[in-house]
């Protein structure tokens, strides 16, 4: 088991066995543990791609004209530098348009306000806690 999954099963985030991620707790980390483990402010004005409000689900509910993005050479939005949990995450989201609305919504939670952060936690939990 890689370090990562094994610091996930010990913090009751994944579980071996079944090998997969416990959803409630994954969620609760996101919305309680999030923004204190990567935090993340806004930076400098750059060419890149929407995350946060500025990105699909949020941007259907928000409006602003402060885009955030994440830096790319590729981008086609003008907007404040907002860091990617991870370096590649820009290609990784080119083929997954559900990737990249999950990681947009826990970059509102990263960067948001009380509204953007509260319109975030709900459209992860559509997502993440389905019912049977």
């Amino acid at each position: 088991m890689t370090e990562s999954l094994g610091r996930s099963a010990f913090a009751g985030l994944y579980d071996p066995d079944r090998k997969k991620v416990m959803s409630q707790a994954l969620f609760e980390f996101l919305q309680y543990g999030l923004k204190y483990t990567f935090p993340q402010q806004p930076g400098a004005l750059v060419r890149g791609i929407p995350t946060a409000h500025s990105a699909k689900p949020l941007a259907d509910l928000i409006q602003s004209n402060e885009p955030y993005v994440w830096p790319s050479a590729d981008g086609t939005v003008r907007g404040q530098a907002i860091e990617p949990l991870y370096p590649t995450i820009v290609q990784a989201v080119n083929n997954d348009p559900l990737l990249y609305e999950m990681l947009a919504l826990v970059d509102a939670i990263r960067v948001g306000k009380t509204r953007e952060v509260t319109l975030a936690v709900e459209e992860l939990r559509k997502r993440l806690l389905v019912t049977a």
